[in-house]
């Protein structure tokens, strides 16, 4: 069984995060561990409304307040899989690069950076400045991989879900996850 830590950050797009915990949880060979920032609950209902912090909860198999510290993810000694951070706000992104692990969220990640094991950040902001772009380049440094989720139309998305499950693809891809949620390029047809 894998076992990963899901956050999901304050910053717009917390639906990408609600996506891959729809995915994984029709998984049975993953298990999740989902943290909130603390403000989630608020983009959610600017975003997302048709989505609560307890259905999102519900996705996950264990979830943990951002405020408890000492959860099982805080410690290096809880063996997991892989971390993502989908989507990942700026601040968020300045805390992991800085390596301040002020809350659940970012220890979590400080712990998976430090025992070198995958870190996936979601970083979404545009356009980027000079600091956004060096925090990227300082966790990539430290062994994270940072996605953007970036639209791309090589699968021919007709609809936003299109564009979500091309993004929670590209992250699955990442953690060797099988799924089926775009069309792979194939090459031209000759």
């Amino acid at each position: 069984m894998k076992r990963l830590v899901v956050g999901i950050s304050g910053s717009s797009a917390p639906i990408l995060g609600v996506r891959l915990l729809e995915v994984l949880k029709g998984s049975p060979e993953v298990e999740t561990h989902l943290v909130f920032s603390d403000t989630v609950a608020q983009t959610l209902a600017f975003e997302a409304p048709d989505w609560s912090l307890d259905q999102v909860k519900a996705l996950a198999d264990r979830h943990y307040p951002n405020n408890q510290i000492a959860a099982a993810i805080a410690s290096g000694s809880f063996p997991t899989d892989a971390m993502v951070v989908i989507p990942c706000s700026m601040r968020t992104l300045a805390a992991v690069a800085g390596g301040l692990s002020d809350n659940l969220l970012t220890r979590a990640a400080d712990v998976t950076l430090k025992e070198r094991r995958p870190l996936i950040l979601v970083a979404r902001e545009t356009p980027l400045h000079l600091g956004h772009l060096r925090n990227m380049a300082a966790v990539t440094e430290m062994g994270g991989i940072v996605v953007p989720p970036v639209m791309a139309f090589y699968h021919r998305p007709k609809t936003v879900q299109d564009l979500i499950d091309h993004t929670v693809g590209k992250v699955l891809d990442l953690l060797k996850i099988p799924h089926a949620l775009f069309h792979r390029w194939q090459g031209p047809k000759t």
